[in-house]
């Protein structure tokens, strides 16, 4: 039920931006009819959306951590201002567009990115700053209060990443939640855990050994899940005593 509110919940928001500006006929679309301005803004949300899914997650994650908020700001922006001028040039004009006017329009659209990524940001630091860690509230008890009743009372042993999806590893077995790691994790600051693979994290109580297989290190659940330690990874992990 969960996953099938924030699916409702995306689309509604990208369907709710395409129709404003449909209605507004912004960027000199009012002469086009209303279904071909709601399909072309909705189509140019989902592409800008979607960037941002994709990019958002690898800019501020480990390997970026050193360069300042502000220019990952305007790293992503930029990024995801590629496909949506895409989507404006080749849909809003009917002969190849020239090179000067690829820059006009893109300038644009960063622009506005540019403004939508600040928001965003914005957002997250006063939402980080409510649940910082001087509350008192346990961050592994406030995170598992996204998965059904059952869950509340678990222990939490690991989380992994599967597509836009995440899989919570517990004694009491496992579940699937629409969110990304990346948040998973600004949520479990505090917690006696760390992520140890891009695609993983795990808690300090839910690892039961390390096996070394070719070198490389596997933690190993209660469970007998196996869980990679990458090697951007390894010191972290190394140094929370996790393995040798």
């Amino acid at each position: 039920m969960r996953i099938a509110v924030e699916i409702v919940r995306w689309v509604a928001i990208v369907a709710g931006l395409g129709l404003i500006f449909a209605w507004l006929g912004v960027y000199g679309t009012s002469r086009v009819p209303f279904p071909e301005r709601f399909v072309f803004w909705t189509t140019t949300m989902v592409a800008g959306a979607g960037g941002f899914a994709v990019v958002e997650p690898v800019i501020w994650g480990k390997r970026f951590e050193h360069i300042a908020a502000v220019f990952k700001i305007a790293i992503t922006a930029a990024l995801i201002s590629i496909p949506v001028t895409l989507i404006l040039v080749f849909w809003l004009n009917r002969a190849p567009p020239n090179l000067y006017y690829l820059s006009m329009q893109y300038g644009y659209v960063l622009v506005i990115s540019l403004i939508i990524t600040s928001a965003s940001y914005l957002l997250r630091t006063v939402s980080e700053a409510k649940s910082s860690p001087e509350s008192s509230v346990n961050p592994v008890a406030a995170f598992l209060q996204r998965l059904p009743v059952k869950f509340h009372t678990s222990e939490l042993y690991a989380i992994s990443s599967e597509d836009h999806y995440l899989r919570v590893h517990t004694n009491m077995g496992e579940e699937l939640i629409l969110m990304r790691l990346a948040d998973a994790v600004r949520e479990l600051q505090g917690a006696e855990g760390l992520r140890v693979h891009r695609s993983w994290w795990v808690a300090k109580v839910g690892v039961t050994e390390e096996k070394r297989i070719d070198g490389r290190s596997l933690l190993i659940l209660p469970n007998g899940t196996e869980v990679p330690v990458s090697r951007s990874y390894r010191s972290d992990a190394k140094a929370a005593g996790l393995i040798r």
